[in-house]
């Protein structure tokens, strides 16, 4: 089999899938969950696919290790991706790996934050990927091993062990995968990469150091004032990073609170300037002990209030899910930025 952590060639005989996996937790190389055996040919099969990807991979926190192909190949066999699924999760290390990201920091921090992976264009349909119902949850391949290919390479070439280097204090669920696509056919805007200023046939990756999403719920509401009010209160808290104001977050509303939205007249512009103000935390909510912690890092008060970006273009804002009328807050780590890399033409 090929070494899940570099290019080497490890002879395990003729050890099955059972000893295989007793074998790799041994090594601290699972998840917990089983794992797939990567074969000299099964990583072959991957790295194919990718053969005209030659830009350099920096070399990935916390151990510092430069990533190659056949590596992170061998972490996707590994994650039960199918051939096909390893370009985006290629795209996916190389968002991570922007400086910009903070790997780093993302995995030495307390929080328990995890990454985030959002695919945007055509491939998402010629996958599988979903973006509709139960997006965020269980039940379809390519969302769950994508996300958990980054999450084994992150483990297994980064040296992102749990208690060790990964210091989160508990850690999430979203930590296994976390993986989903843009409802574009839904979405009654232009789809978020193209917001960002690529094509719409263009396939992206975007990824952020996010919690698990929030939800958000709200059935009575029948104007889009309405619910952006409930989405106000459930984001204005005095508990999140992002009290710090120094990074991004992510609104996904679903198709029935954005189709609203849309009928209201607001658009991403007008729904980013109204949440950057209204979700502001007064300083009365914050307790004396964090307001003079706050003080000490130089975070601002503006007006009595502590705002939870930057600018509204910090809003990042996605539809993504099936009907119903709920949507969902993704807080993210904090100093950080959303990073999208465009799967190049192979």
């Amino acid at each position: 089999m090929t070494d899940i952590t570099t290019e080497e060639v490890l002879d395990l005989g003729d050890m099955d899938a059972d000893a295989f996996n007793e074998y790799a937790a041994e090594q601290g190389w699972s998840d917990g969950f089983p794992l797939v055996m990567p074969t000299e040919a099964k990583v072959a099969r991957f790295v194919e696919l990718c053969r005209g990807d030659n830009e350099p991979f920096p070399p990935m926190s916390p151990r510092r290790v430069t990533p190659t192909l056949p590596a992170i190949a061998a972490n996707a066999v590994m994650a039960g991706c199918k051939p096909e699924y390893f370009p985006v999760v290629v795209a996916a290390v190389r968002a991570v790996l922007q400086p910009e990201y903070n790997l780093h920091g993302t995995l030495a921090t307390t929080h328990p934050c995890a990454p985030m992976i959002m695919v945007n264009g055509p491939l998402r349909q010629t996958l599988g990927l979903n973006c509709g119902s139960n997006c965020f949850g269980q039940g379809w391949r390519a969302n769950a091993t994508i996300g958990r290919a980054l999450q084994l390479t992150l483990l297994n070439v980064g040296g992102a062990k749990p208690g060790e280097m990964d210091r989160s204090t508990q850690g999430s669920p979203a930590k296994f995968a976390f993986c989903f696509g843009e409802n574009e056919e839904a979405s009654p805007w232009a789809p978020y990469h193209v917001r960002r200023g690529f094509e719409a046939s263009d396939t992206v990756v975007t990824a952020l150091p996010a919690e698990p999403p929030h939800n958000i719920n709200d059935h009575g509401s029948t104007s889009g004032a309405g619910i952006l009010a409930t989405v106000v209160g459930t984001i204005s808290q005095p508990g999140s990073n992002l009290i710090y104001g120094t990074a991004p977050y992510m609104l996904a509303f679903g198709p029935e609170h954005a189709e609203t939205l849309r009928r209201d007249g607001w658009t991403i512009e007008t729904i980013q300037e109204k949440l950057f103000h209204d979700t502001a935390v007064e300083v009365s909510r914050v307790s004396k002990e964090n307001q003079k912690s706050y003080e000490e890092r130089e975070n601002s008060v503006v007006n009595g209030r502590y705002y939870l970006t930057r600018t509204p273009d910090d809003i990042q804002i996605c539809v993504a899910g099936g009907p119903g009328k709920h949507s969902a807050f993704i807080p993210t780590f904090g100093f950080t930025e959303a990073c999208s890399v465009r799967l190049p033409a192979l």
